[in-house]
């Protein structure tokens, strides 16, 4: 018994262990099948609902919880909430994947930081989406740079190997209040250092030393919101090593405007570019082309002008666009100023009837409060023309235009007040000796404002798409500018593009001349060219044919021609320049600047007053006369372009002759390198400096002398006696009557005074410079390709051979030299050529 009973506990002990057993694996089992199943039935729903996943998450975090009662809200393309030190974007979920331009501009920025930025200055351009993933919202740049038709194979390729940048992630934090969209906290992306909208470039960065921004001194001023934009205002402050200005702060301190905008779903039929024609452009490469290779599409950026009445248009009827151009005044412009303003604005519309239409363009007065409370010019439905108090000498006409077809989208013009300083001082410099009215800082309003008028033209046919064209103040006989007839019919350069601010050639006695600019027959030509509409376009290539017609008809005639005034080589494109000759009208220039010296301080001074004015004044004179020597001295090695296309007969690029590059160089040696006694006045002198001013004739001097002996220009030189030997001005002739020009004194036994001296050694410290540069420095010649290496080139023969001569030549002045001075500067001369040439060994 005993054996069966204990045989019989240990089987009852089995069997319980076992099903106990069992019974944990099998819940085992059960609980891990119940998770895969779950597992992938989640997966499942996600991929059919994406949004499952956020509406768990909505559960957790309802939008009261974000967005709670002291929201301060702001509706528009987004809804922008406010809460504490927060801002949240509420994004709806038709506008994610959607085409937003973001634009960021530099509302305000520190002293000195560059001579090329200023309030308003654009940085960057970007076209970006917001994309949701997962449980997060991605806002990721999209390009436009290359394409392809979605219906062509190649097209997946294109996205394949253009991968876009992701800039930024947020995390959801609710969804909407009506549960279609997400909102986010958008605050990480004005206080952080985001690369791609911050006011420092990486050189800027490397340059100031600027290595981290201080996110406690950086935040969100502003963030409003518009029916298609968003405007954020920030604050951004860097610590910097060597910031540009308040060099014992170690900081940088920028507020930067970014504006986001929503671009049109209907997209506007692009317009093929011509270089013929001066274009602002977009660069697209189409992988879908027939062409065998990659084809670049250049696109003109303009805007959008469609007849209302097509019919008649066809018919040749002026006809008004069915969205005209409007620009609203600032409410801030004086009074005395906006019936200029307007002129300017809508002296455009006489360039847009060539084109077809009437009222094209049109300014107003902005809307009070009282008529619009919702009027702002932050909202980019309206385009305005601002008026800034700011001690920037300047005006801007910069403008947002779609990345994908080129539609100008919306502009805002900027007068900066101290602008009228400026043009007071070149009228009264350029204008003076011929021009009565001009001889006064105290200038008429009227002439005033008709300055302000065509300088707000200028901005504003930058807005409607021109760039400069510097080529347009060459198309008129010099001479023709001292005509008053043709002045008052034709202005003094074909274009209000150009830099031809005033009429320096006009001389005293001359009558009714036209002293400044205006619109000039370019201007309706360009305006036809981008802006005639066309039945029956649907693509670009649809209407390149009429186009090119057209342009052909024209680009012959120098009226019609166009040049940027880059690279510096054309003489016929530069900028402040009028006429077709510049060493006829830089002669008329100087000339005229001679008078204006002589009665300075009479036109510049008051009464009681300091001379504050006067000093300013003649360091601006004598800029004016680097300039006219600037328009001569690129005509040596100058070589003129006319944009041509294969249709069209004639060489695009034709060096100088030899007869007019040597006419220049007198002009050089005679005017710019010779000593002005007219310049170094002693009754300007005495009142203004105590010391500087013979080394500001001579920096004058180093940086023209400099600007001939460029190895670039040398080197077109060299190239140019081979192709055409003929008509070319060859480089050893060229340096021997510069040479001989500059030391004239050793030959003529004369004494050279202390401006001569300087030039002197001036020329063989450039010439140095140019035969033994610095081994590790890279010197780099000429800032456009190729760059010129003088000791694999015919220059550095000509060089040492040069220096040899003038060796040989100052050893004989200097033992006939009886002047003291002279004979010890002879002798310092031959020093420095002999090290010259014994480093070159």
């Amino acid at each position: 018994m005993k054996f069966q009973l204990s045989t019989l506990l240990f089987l009852l002990c089995m069997i319980f262990s076992c099903s106990t057993s069992k019974k944990v694996v099998d819940n085992a089992a059960a609980t891990a099948s119940t998770k895969t199943v779950a597992a992938a039935d989640t997966t499942k729903k996600d991929m059919k609902k994406p949004k499952s996943k956020n509406s768990k998450k909505s559960k957790d975090k309802k939008y009261t919880d974000v967005i709670t009662d002291e929201a301060v809200s702001d509706t528009g393309l987004f809804v922008v909430h406010h809460v504490g030190d927060k801002y949240y974007y509420e994004i709806p979920d038709e506008l994610l994947n959607t085409d937003m331009l973001l634009v960021t501009r530099i509302a305000k920025l520190p002293a000195n930081m560059s001579p090329f930025l200023n309030a308003g200055s654009k940085t960057n351009e970007q076209v970006i989406h917001w994309v949701k993933k997962g449980k997060n919202v991605m806002l990721k740049q999209i390009s436009f740079n290359a394409i392809a038709p979605d219906s062509l194979p190649i097209y997946e390729s294109v996205r394949n190997n253009n991968l876009e940048p992701i800039l930024r992630s947020f995390k959801i934090e609710c969804l909407g209040k009506d549960s279609t969209g997400v909102v986010i906290d958008a605050t990480s992306l004005f206080t952080e250092d985001v690369t791609s909208i911050s006011g420092l470039n990486a050189g800027q960065r490397r340059n100031f030393k600027a290595n981290r921004l201080d996110k406690s001194r950086s935040y969100i001023d502003t963030i409003r919101s518009y029916p298609i934009n968003i405007e954020a205002v920030h604050t951004m402050t860097f610590s910097a090593g060597s910031p540009p200005s308040g060099r014992n702060s170690g900081t940088i301190t920028l507020q930067m405007n970014q504006s986001m905008i929503l671009l049109p779903e209907d997209k506007m039929t692009s317009r093929l570019f011509d270089p013929r024609v001066g274009w602002f452009s977009l660069r697209q490469i189409d992988y879908g082309s027939d062409k065998l290779k990659s084809d670049q599409k250049t696109y003109i950026r303009k805007w959008r002008l469609v007849p209302k009445d097509k019919a008649a248009y066809l018919r040749g009827e002026l006809v008004e666009p069915v969205k005209p151009i409007v620009y609203y005044l600032d409410p801030a412009t004086p009074e005395k100023w906006r019936p200029y303003f307007i002129k300017g604005i809508e002296d455009w519309n006489e360039a847009f009837e060539k084109a077809g239409f009437k009222n094209a363009i049109q300014a107003k007065a902005a809307p009070t409060p009282e008529e619009d409370p919702d009027f702002s010019p932050e909202d980019a439905r309206f385009s305005t023309v601002r008026y800034v108090a700011s001690t920037t000498r300047n005006a801007v006409g910069p403008s947002v235009s779609d990345p994908r077809t080129g539609e100008i989208l919306e502009s805002d013009i900027i007068w900066y007040h101290n602008h009228l300083r400026s043009y007071r001082n070149r009228y009264l410099l350029e204008t003076g000796a011929a021009n009565p009215k001009a001889r006064t800082l105290i200038t008429p309003e009227e002439e005033i404002g008709e300055m302000m008028r065509r300088v707000i033209s200028h901005e504003i046919g930058h807005a409607l798409g021109l760039p400069h064209n510097m080529k347009a103040s060459s198309a008129y006989p010099v001479d023709s500018l001292r005509s008053g007839t043709f002045t008052q019919k034709y202005g003094i350069a074909t274009t209000i593009m150009d830099y031809a601010r005033y009429n320096y050639v006009a001389q005293p006695g001359d009558e009714n001349i036209r002293f400044i600019r205006q619109l000039g027959p370019y201007d309706m030509y360009s305006i036809e060219y981008g802006y005639r509409w066309y039945p029956n376009v649907d693509t670009p290539e649809d209407e390149k044919s009429i186009l090119h017609d057209f342009v052909s008809k024209h680009s012959e005639d120098p009226k019609y021609q166009f040049g940027g005034g880059f690279p510096r080589t054309d003489p016929d494109s530069q900028t402040e320049n009028i006429g077709d000759d510049p060493v006829r009208a830089s002669d008329y220039g100087l000339r005229n600047l001679k008078i204006v010296s002589g009665n300075l301080i009479e036109w510049t001074s008051t009464d009681g007053q300091s001379y504050g004015d006067l000093s300013e004044l003649y360091g601006e004179l004598v800029g004016v006369y680097s300039r006219y020597i600037g328009h001569v001295a690129t005509m040596i090695g100058g070589v003129n372009e006319t944009i041509r296309t294969t249709d069209q007969a004639g060489d695009i690029y034709s060096p100088l002759h030899r007869t007019d590059q040597k006419r220049s160089m007198n002009w050089l040696l005679n005017n710019a390198f010779s000593t002005p006694t007219w310049l170094m006045r002693e009754d300007i002198i005495k009142r203004t400096t105590s010391e500087g001013a013979l080394d500001r004739i001579r920096s004058l001097q180093s940086r023209h002398l400099s600007t001939v002996l460029n190895a670039n220009r040398m080197q077109r030189l060299v190239e140019a006696s081979y192709m055409d030997p003929e008509k070319a001005y060859p480089l050893t002739e060229m340096m021997d009557d510069l040479q001989k020009g500059l030391f004239s004194e050793a030959y003529s036994r004369s004494s050279v005074d202390v401006v001569r001296r300087a030039i002197q050694r001036t020329y063989l410290s450039r010439i140095n410079t140019l035969l033994n540069p610095a081994p590790s420095s890279g010197v780099r010649f000429s800032f456009g390709p190729p760059p010129v290496r003088v000791s694999n080139s015919d220059i550095q023969p000509i060089l040492k051979m040069k220096m040899k001569e003038l060796h040989t030549d100052l050893k004989k002045a200097a033992k006939r030299q009886k002047d003291a001075m002279t004979k010890a500067h002879f002798e310092d001369c031959i020093d420095r050529i002999e090290d010259i040439l014994d480093a070159d060994e």
